[in-house]
């Protein structure tokens, strides 16, 4: 099968798995991306995430992932929901969050996708990846031209926004590459300007160390007391930067049955969530991204929007 009918079976297969978008961009060292990784790391942007900094040149260069790599596979799979149920609460949780791990969900796809190109082009090295490994995930979104990377520094598609998981398939083989698209952001600051931690000081850059995703999910330790009362109650992640994106207009409710929240989240009090126990979390959070944050950093965070 020559270069161009396999690159249309992949994105064809690749609808039929769910996925809204499929680009791809030849594999190579990240060149534009290395200074700005470098100096957001020397400012100490990424917190006590280390993991940043371990595999600094994995996440350059997609040939250290898969050796003799030749293309990066970018996908993205819509997590919208038809309900957002943080409308009104005291207590939210991102959306991408309602349903069950998004890992679990979207793996499976990325490997039958890689089954079919195996059946017609034979063995390939080739690796799947969903938000699990080194992988500069919004670099190589762009660079297929699934859309570009805005101020709030997320993936920004023109017709679906950015509520959207981003998900790769590495492989040895060649084939017809997108090109990156222009940057729709224009003058628009509304992330910047909504933001409550001020984590997005300029265009382009978060400080990871004072995003409030970062503060409730990666941060081990306690919630520094310079964040009281601007948590905006925000218990696991946060859709602020999100739900202010004029582009978020587009956004259209996902179609994946496993979304779907427990049916006890959406009613879900403040009293509720105070009297919270440890059966509660695991029924509502069964095989959730919440889980990643454990019944006890969640009650941390719980606990912390009480501050004032």
């Amino acid at each position: 099968m020559n270069r161009t009918k396999l690159t249309q079976l992949i994105k064809q297969k690749s609808a039929e798995e769910g996925f809204q978008f499929c680009g791809v961009a030849k594999a190579e060292f990240l060149e534009d991306e290395a200074p700005k990784l470098e100096n957001w790391l020397n400012q100490g942007m990424h917190g006590e995430m280390a993991y940043m900094a371990n595999h600094f040149d994995k996440r350059l260069d997609p040939t250290k992932l898969v050796e003799g790599a030749k293309t990066v596979i970018s996908l993205l799979y819509n997590y919208y929901p038809e309900k957002d149920l943080n409308e009104g609460k005291e207590v939210k949780i991102a959306k991408y969050a309602f349903g069950k791990d998004y890992h679990y969900i979207i793996k499976p796809k990325l490997k039958t996708v890689l089954q079919a190109i195996t059946e017609q082009v034979g063995e390939v090295d080739a690796r799947v990846f969903v938000d699990s490994a080194p992988v500069h995930e919004r670099a190589w979104a762009a660079k297929a031209g699934l859309g570009w990377v805005g101020k709030n520094s997320l993936l920004i598609n023109r017709s679906m926004g950015s509520f959207f998981f981003l998900a790769e398939i590495i492989l040895d083989v060649e084939l017809d590459y997108d090109g990156p698209i222009k940057d729709y952001c224009g003058t628009c600051s509304a992330c910047m300007d909504a933001c409550p931690t001020d984590a997005i000081p300029a265009p382009y850059v978060v400080d990871g160390s004072k995003c409030i995703s970062y503060l409730t999910i990666e941060l081990k330790n306690e919630i520094p007391k310079a964040f009281e009362g601007q948590m905006e109650g925000w218990a696991f992640g946060c859709d602020i930067c999100q739900d202010v994106c004029p582009w978020n207009r587009f956004s259209k409710p996902h179609q994946e049955k496993d979304f779907a929240p427990n049916g006890k989240l959406g009613e879900m009090k403040r009293v509720d969530w105070d009297e919270m126990t440890e059966e509660l979390f695991r029924e509502i959070f069964k095989g959730s991204a919440v889980k990643r944050t454990k019944f006890s950093g969640l009650k941390r965070n719980l606990d912390f929007l009480k501050k004032k």
